[in-house]
């Protein structure tokens, strides 16, 4: 199984909101499955994970930034990828506090832009109460962890 190192965002707003993505696959291997998840994605070749942290917040945000902090988790999991690939992806969480911003898609890729339905920010009470799916399962302990959140 191919491993896929990628780097995920933990982006918290002025009012301590999370900012998540709703994916919703309609075909391929994936068809019929939606979740929320945090932005990020798969290092490109040579790239750090800081790096590709910097770069998958632009493409997916529009947000800009010189650094994402320091790395405050990780998780290894294996999953399908919308091409049906099976992976173990080793990712990274990074915490950007962002002031507020307008969310460009201008940068996303054919993909994004077929799977990435909507965005949201969430409350702590929010994301600890919604019955729809979360990816990773455990993300309001997560963010406990990393001090973001009580």
């Amino acid at each position: 199984m191919r491993e896929r190192p990628s780097s995920r965002l933990l982006v918290i707003d002025p009012d301590g909101r999370l900012l998540l993505f709703r994916f919703v696959h309609n075909a391929g291997p994936l068809a019929g499955q939606a979740f929320w998840a945090t932005p990020g994605g798969s290092l490109d070749p040579g790239e750090s994970y800081e790096d590709a942290a910097r770069r998958e917040l632009l493409e997916e945000t529009g947000l800009d930034i010189d650094d994402p902090g320091p790395q405050v988790a990780r998780r290894q999991v294996e999953f399908r990828t919308p091409n049906g690939e099976m992976v173990t992806a080793d990712e990274r969480f990074f915490v950007v506090r962002a002031p507020a911003f307008d969310l460009s898609a201008a940068r996303w890729t054919e993909l994004e832009r077929e799977v990435m339905a909507e965005h949201r920010w969430w409350s702590a009470p929010d994301l600890r109460s919604t019955a729809e799916r979360v990816w990773p399962d455990d993300l309001p302990e997560l963010l406990a962890r990393a001090g973001v959140w009580a």
